[in-house]
């Protein structure tokens, strides 16, 4: 009983430990002797893996902790344990919580009656204490899956030669492998593995192992053991061997090999860059795994002498060929894996004779071709994975065959096929058994019809990013074993929940991007009792619940964006204590965010309320500085001073609100440690002053966000210290003084906005030679003057290039075309140009992407997702000198062009018409002379074009792109032709034509203006002249209004 009172037990899994019973050889994990009833046994270990599940079959693993925490033991292994003299087998693995930040107990070394001991995954720390050493009558033990970080093998451990089972795995040991372990050659099985800092410069040891059949070295250095090779294969009992993330030696492979009793091989994960030919040898082989290698070249034919093989794992390899008929004679495989190994061709009807395959994954390949109907004789399979392929057409009705079927993925194919026509395909004989369904982004259509209740032992369910469309069935309500569900991106409509709200194992919901819409209840929710995730944003639900609602579930994960949870704040979710991401975007929320809530959001990673009708100071409800990792208010009605900050946070944005005055008590608050914050937006505010220089505390910002502000002077000296930052934006403020030199030695930026500013002086010729990584340079409307610097021509990344409305002079650089961004077509294949990238164990990656007010083809607009595909060049509104550089027209990748309102002279330079990407060119008043080049007609992209106000002469060129130009592109020129209305005469004179659209002299609107001047002058003049004139006029007024407010009292008065 004093045992039981040491430790934690909150399943009370030790309840029959008690006084009422008082054998306790019938307690819960005892065993006894039959005849003497002394305690022999203590079974007390918690199978840690039972609360592991796969999400998506292995590519997403979770762990169910709180389940864990509930049924594992904690608190501490009592002295009184060792009164039991008896004692033989002692079992507490998996129970993390009993062995947490404490050592292994000393006084397990006197119990020396002892022959098993099994502390595995009890995350014991320290030192292994000496006194185990006395445990002579030890045959297993295991101390795996431990934290005795910074220490060797102990020696004591290798004179314990009764041990026949040592396993040590994945417990941090470092330091060499004592030759001493050689010691103990009664052991069948070792695992020394999964510690990276331990190091065999030799294997000799292994030598006197004559019994040993299981040898795990996972992850350890064997770089200098170049013969451990050949002493492994002396080891005549040697059953498996694994040498799985090994840091393997050169060596030359031996001519004989005598490895007589190898049944299982693994070699995944050592970097090896070919099949060695020793393995095809290997007779007995049952199992080889060598995944994860840098295997080049086709599948070696020799693996077809492997003829034993019930496992064969190559994945994540780069064969770059197709599947070798070799391997469909391997008629005993039960797994076979050749996912993400680059295979290519089409899959054999040779396949279907695998007919003792269980699990086949060919996922992550570049196969083409349909999915052949041979699929229909592997009648043993239970895993079916071909997701992520070329492959196309329908499912083959023979799929329907496989009635052993468990797990399926089709997600990324083309099959092109109506859902109900798959469900018909996997109903009659799947469907009972099925317990995974994934075919996410493969094009399916149509509606979901009954046949979807069949799936009765369903328990992940994805259909996402398809066109289902139609209302879920009513028969969704008998998937009684649903988990997981995604019908996220389809055309689904309804209301769900009418379908839904049954399943009370579901514990993730996934419907978002779809078209349902309806009124959600305290009903439709009750019995999703499970629930931990749910995702339903870019729907119309309106949740309609009482202010006292408490839901039954307890969720970790809520994004709901675009309901009506409004005008109030939800004050359920302050029952919800496990979240962890919180999404109420534009969710029509009204006042002030209360005290209360953000108490109970504190222990959130995720809180995004933007885009509501939040208003008020946060200063006056918060009461602690901020500490959720990533917090997005922006779009509301904020006020005041900017909140404090803990250096939890990492991602802060308050854009487009009313924050004010100065920022600097929250930049420059004293912090006894650096900031962690990465990204910051404070975008659209009213903040003024100078920029703070206090940035030496925020070094880990990558991304800065104060555009549209009322911030002056220039950027303080400590921005230079900002070594990782990749986007600033600081345009339409009111910064002065020259370009900052501040920014000299931030060399990691990719956007650079300093638009809309009163900056002056030169551009400094480092912004090419430093700032290497810009891909967004823009400087407009500024007061920059002189030349524009050759350097920028060594920025290789540049893709848009903004100096308009500044006063540069000089020459355009002709050394533009090694902008090599612009220099080919397509290069770009990213839509968007990212910065900040954000990675969390709690919710989906979040990267924030650069967005730049660009002004293309006369018009400014936002560009933020597809800005990537952008390449500009825009220095109008200038001073700019000379002629066009022909060097220029190399620049083959180029979008857009606009060198208007300078004072360009020379002809257009004849090869424009190589720059096939142009969508926009604008050369507007400028001296322009000489004639249209011909080859513009080329440009069959070019959506807008102006040359107006030059000195062009001639035919304007004739081209289907140039036709659907009007007049406007080309007037204030000496041209003919159309559009113009001027045709070109025999004798090859032109004229001007300036248009009626304003931009030449209209003699109406001057001789109005004339006259309105005239006409004003010959009233005021007289009165401003004759005093006498001006009272007898201001009497006239008087008397006026006198009549007019008289008429009007007698009108009330009737």
């Amino acid at each position: 009983m004093k045992i039981k009172n040491n430790l934690i037990d909150p399943s009370n899994r030790l309840w029959s430990w008690n006084h009422n019973h008082t054998n306790c050889c019938h307690w819960y994990g005892v065993l006894c002797h039959n005849l003497t009833s002394h305690v022999l046994q203590l079974h007390l270990n918690t199978s840690y893996y039972a609360f592991k599940y796969d999400y998506y079959n292995g590519f997403y693993h979770r762990f169910d902790e709180e389940a864990y925490r509930r049924w594992s033991f904690g608190g501490e292994i009592s002295p009184c344990l060792a009164d039991l003299k008896h004692l033989n087998y002692l079992d507490l693995s998996g129970n993390y919580f009993l062995g947490e930040g404490m050592s292994i107990p000393s006084f397990l070394g006197t119990m020396t009656s002892l022959t098993h001991l099994n502390l595995s995954q009890t995350a014991f720390s320290g030192k292994i204490p000496p006194q185990i050493g006395n445990l002579s009558k030890l045959r297993y033990l295991d101390l795996s899956y431990n934290d005795f970080e910074g220490m060797a093998i102990p020696s004591f451990l290798c004179a314990m030669t009764s041990l026949t089972h040592l396993d040590l795995s994945y417990t941090p040991f470092m330091g060499k492998i004592p030759s001493q372990i050689g010691n103990l050659s009664n052991l069948v099985y070792l695992g020394l593995g999964g510690s990276y800092d331990l190091l065999a410069e030799n294997v000799g040891w292994v030598s006197s192992m004559w019994k040993l059949e299981y040898l795990y070295l996972s992850n350890a250095n064997l770089s200098k053991a170049f013969h451990w090779l050949h002493t492994l294969q002396s080891l005549p009992s040697l059953t498996h061997l694994s040498l799985s993330g090994c840091t393997l030696p050169h060596y030359n492979e031996p001519s004989l090999l005598n490895f007589s009793s190898l049944q299982t091989l693994d070699l995944s994960d050592t970097a090896i860059s070919f099949v060695p030919k020793w393995i095809f040898k290997l007779k007995k082989l049952v199992s080889l795994q060598l995944q994860g290698n840098e295997i080049q070249g086709p599948i070696p034919g020799g693996i077809r002498n492997l003829s034993l093989l019930l496992i064969l794992d190559l994945s994540f390899n780069s064969f770059s060929s197709s599947i070798p008929d070799c391997l469909y004679g391997l008629h005993r495989l039960k797994s076979l894996d050749l996912s993400s190994s680059n295979l290519h061709g089409t899959i054999s009807d040779a396949l279907g004779n695998l007919t003792s395959l269980v699990e086949l994954d060919l996922s992550i390949n570049q196969l083409e071709g349909n999915i052949p109907t041979c699929l229909g004789n592997l009648t043993s399979l239970v895993e079916l994975h071909l997701s992520r392929n070329q492959l196309e057409g329908n499912i083959p009705t023979s799929l329907g065959n496989l009635c052993n079927l468990r797990v399926i993925d089709l997600s990324y194919l083309k099959l092109n096929q109506q859902v109900n026509e798959l469900l018909e395909i996997l109903a009659p004989c799947i469907s009972h058994g099925l317990t995974t369904l994934v075919v996410q982004s493969s094009r399916l259509s149509g509606n979901l019809t009954d046949h979807i209740g069949a799936f009765k032992n369903i328990d992940l369910l994805d259909f996402s990013n398809n066109s289902i469309g139609g209302a879920l069935p009513r028969s969704f309500g008998k998937l009684s074993s649903l988990r997981y569900l995604d019908l996220s991106m389809n055309k689904f409509s309804g209301n769900p929940f009418e379908s839904l709200r049954s399943l009370s194992k579901l514990l993730s919901l996934h419907i978002d991007g779809n078209l349902f819409h309806g009124v959600v209840k305290e009903d439709d929710l009750a019995n999703l009792t499970s629930l931990t995730e749910f995702v339903a944003s870019g729907n119309n639900f309106t949740l309609k619940v009482g202010p006292n609602w408490i839901p039954n579930f307890q969720l970790t994960y809520l994004e709901v964006t675009s309901w009506q949870l409004g005008p109030s704040f939800p004050l359920w979710i302050q029952s919800q204590n496990q979240l962890q991401y919180v999404g109420l975007s534009n969710t029509g929320i009204f006042g002030s965010i209360p005290t209360q809530m953000w108490e109970a959001l504190s222990q959130v990673s995720y809180l995004n309320l933007s885009r509501n009708h939040i208003h008020g100071e946060i200063g006056t409800t918060l009461k602690n500085p901020i500490s959720i990792h990533v917090i997005d208010l922006s779009s509301n009605h904020l006020c005041g001073k900017l909140p404090y900050l803990s250096r939890d946070v990492i991602w802060l944005d308050l854009s487009s609100n009313s924050f004010s005055e100065s920022m600097n008590d929250f930049l420059c608050n004293d912090q006894d440690e650096p900031m962690q914050l990465e990204l910051l937006n404070l975008a659209s505010n009213n903040l003024s002053g100078e920029i703070p220089d206090c940035w030496m505390n925020w070094t880990s910002l990558g991304d800065v966000n104060l555009q549209s502000n009322h911030f002056v002077g220039n950027l303080p000296q400590s921005m230079g210290s900002l070594a990782d930052l990749q986007s600033l934006q600081i345009s339409n403020n009111t910064l002065s003084g020259i370009f900052p030199t501040s920014l000299k030695k931030n060399n990691q930026l990719i956007s650079l906005d300093l638009g809309e500013n009163n900056l002056s002086g030169t551009i400094p010729t480092w912004v090419g030679e430093n700032l290497l990584n810009v891909k967004i340079l823009r400087l407009r409307s500024n007061s920059f003057a002189g030349h524009i610097p050759k350097e920028i021509c060594q920025m290789s990344l540049l893709q848009v290039l903004d100096l308009a409305q500044n006063n540069l002079s000089g020459n355009i650089p002709s050394c533009f075309s090694n902008l090599s961004s612009m220099t080919l077509m397509n290069q770009s294949t990213d839509p968007r140009i990212s910065s900040v990238a954000l990675l969390s164990p709690y919710y989906s990656s979040r990267v924030s992407i650069v967005s730049v007010l660009l002004w293309l083809k006369g018009r400014g607009d936002e560009y933020r997702n597809i800005l990537g595909l952008v390449t500009s060049i825009d220095l109008s509104s200038n001073k700019l000198l000379g002629e066009i550089p022909r060097e220029i027209t190399y620049l083959n990748g180029l979008n857009f062009l606009n060198l208007s309102h300078n004072q360009l002279i020379g002809h257009i330079p004849r090869g424009i018409g190589n720059m096939r990407s142009l969508q926009s060119i604008d050369f507007s008043r400028n001296q322009l002379s000489g004639e249209i080049p011909p080859s513009i007609a080329n440009l069959s992209f070019l959506s807008m074009l102006d040359l107006s106000y030059n000195h062009l002469k001639g035919n304007i060129p004739t081209g289907t792109q140039l036709e659907t130009f009007d007049a406007s592109s080309f007037i204030g020129n000496n041209l003919c032709g159309p559009p113009l209305p001027i045709n070109c005469s025999s004798n090859g004179k032109t004229h001007s034509y300036e248009g009626s659209d304003g931009h030449g002299v209209n003699w109406f609107f001057v001789s109005m203006t004339i006259g309105f001047i005239v006409g004003f002058w010959i009233v005021i003049a007289p009165l401003l002249i004759c005093r006498s004139w001006r009272y007898a006029y201001f009497h006239f007024l008087d008397h006026v209004w006198f009549k007019l407010q008289s008429f009007r009292l007698g009108s009330i008065t009737v």
